[in-house]
């Protein structure tokens, strides 16, 4: 497979160092500090209280759920759970933020020194490492009003509880910041701790980018690329962000370090603002929120309930399971669609389960615009239908029928061939009676055949078939056909 060409290709003098902040919104039933719930809202200002809302005088109290997230989510990337961890204020003056500062971890997050193993092009096994993982609130909302200098401020979004993943800037291309960002978003999927919706901002990242000469150890000045809403768009952005960058050096210019947007009309990074140090923040402890104690005993009971992760799925259906990598790598990616198919494999160890799931299962729904769950197809009845194929029940072709009776009707596979009549002929007798007088029936197309026009075998199997009604044997049919036509 050619390897595809990046904007690095044309500057092989030059490398990037990435890094990765991303938020991830928890998906607990309240909020991080108070209980209003943690859904969304199409009414603006519905879902706050005095304490998300920042009034004078209200005192946050800490969602234990929250904590038993951000446990499960450092023992799945392999971090160190801290034993004590606090929470510190971020201060910073925006509508969106009526108290003016953030509740988070600035100075002992909950976990540190993790990773993240992500697949290179080359298939090699990179391990992004996790600086921390911290726990903090977000923001509200702001809304800008098309046509007039009005702007709005919805708190509906105050107070939901975030993680902050944050990476060592150890990613070197496009490629590998989306493997890795795929990789992340999974993760928290299967554990079931957030939705991993991006276009609902409940996945967010930003990109921090630097260029700089091959060999040189200091590292370039950095760019950070925020509020992207997609894999592709983040891959874009970083491709145009290292050529801009690059541009710049050469030229003779200096980088600045700042905030910038991706303009997904115009294909290019515009700057949103210059970018601020910590010392800006004036980060100190929150007086109004304690310690937080977390004992082995609580860590152990937390880790008993981390799931199999993605990239250990993916290991499994490839070793174990036989499955291919762009076969597993589906699977991976699409959670009803593995759970499927892993329930279809309690009924059946057959190797066609997965072309049928893959072929007619998925074009049947997508055809119908229906779930899985919808689907009269149950994966019991999909391995019923492969083991008929396999034990000789019926054909392929057959096969194309019974499914499509089973998928509109919910029939069982082995009553609908009965009520079809679509046992496969097998018998070698009957088979050889009819092979022979097929060929004897085509003597010059026999004879062709004998004289190398061996393109005419497939006439005869499509003969064959159309005298058995579909419902010959495919394999003893060829066999009888070559003993015939030799």
């Amino acid at each position: 497979m050619t390897k595809p060409t990046t904007v690095l290709s044309h500057y092989p003098d030059y490398e990037v160092v990435i890094g990765i902040e991303v938020h991830v919104q928890l998906n607990t039933k309240s909020k991080i500090f108070c209980s209003c719930t943690n859904e969304a809202a199409t009414d603006p200002n519905k879902n706050i209280c005095d304490i998300c809302a920042g009034y004078p005088g209200s005192l946050p109290l800490i969602n234990r759920q929250v904590i038993d997230y951000a446990i499960l989510a450092g023992t799945a990337t392999h971090c160190d759970i801290a034993s004590h961890c606090a929470f510190d204020r971020k201060h910073y003056f925006y509508p969106d933020l009526p108290k003016n500062y953030q509740i988070t971890q600035a100075y002992s997050p909950i976990c540190t020194e993790g990773h993240v193993p992500i697949r290179r092009e080359d298939g090699s096994i990179k391990k992004v490492r996790l600086n921390r993982i911290h726990i903090e609130e977000d923001a509200g909302k702001n809304i800008h009003a098309d046509g007039s200098n009005e702007s709005f401020v919805d708190l509906n979004r105050a107070g939901t509880p975030l993680l902050e993943v944050v990476t060592y800037p150890d990613l070197s291309s496009a490629y590998e910041v989306k493997a890795y960002l795929r990789e992340l978003r999974l993760t928290m999927q299967y554990l079931g701790i957030c939705s991993g919706n991006m276009e609902e901002g409940a996945f967010r990242a930003d990109t921090n980018i630097s260029v700089r000469k091959k060999g040189d150890p200091k590292l370039g000045t950095k760019c950070e690329l925020k509020n992207i809403n997609s894999f592709k768009f983040i891959g874009d952005a970083i491709e145009y962000e290292i050529e801009r960058q690059i541009e710049l050096i050469e030229s003779g210019g200096k980088v600045r370090q700042e905030t910038r947007l991706w303009n997904v009309k115009r294909g290019e990074t515009v700057t949103m603002r210059s970018k601020e140090e910590a010392a800006d923040y004036r980060y100190f402890q929150d007086p109004d929120l304690p310690l937080i104690e977390i004992s082995p005993e609580h860590k152990a009971r937390v880790a008993e309930q981390l799931p199999e992760r993605p990239f250990e799925k993916f290991e499994r259906l490839c070793n174990e399971v036989g499955l291919t990598p762009a076969e597993a790598e589906i699977m991976v990616d699409d959670m009803p669609l593995a759970r499927y198919f892993e329930h279809a494999m309690t009924h059946t160890k057959s190797k066609q389960l997965i072309n049928w799931l893959l072929r007619n299962v998925l074009g049947y729904i997508k055809e119908h615009g229906i779930t899985l769950d919808a689907c009269l197809m149950t994966p019991q009845r999909l391995a019923q239908l492969v083991d008929l194929i396999d034990n000789g029940t019926i054909n392929t072709r057959a096969a194309q029928e019974v499914f499509a009776v089973v998928a509109q009707s919910g029939k069982e596979p082995a009553n609908v061939v009965k009520e079809l009549g679509l046992e496969q002929i097998g018998s070698s007798d009957e088979l050889d009676a009819i092979i022979k007088e097929l060929v004897a029936a085509h003597p010059e197309a026999a004879a062709d055949y004998r004289a190398g026009k061996h393109k005419l075998f497939g006439f005869f199997v499509g003969q064959a078939m159309q005298k058995t009604k579909g419902k010959g044997n495919p394999q003893i049919i060829q066999e009888l056909l070559k003993k015939y036509l030799a």
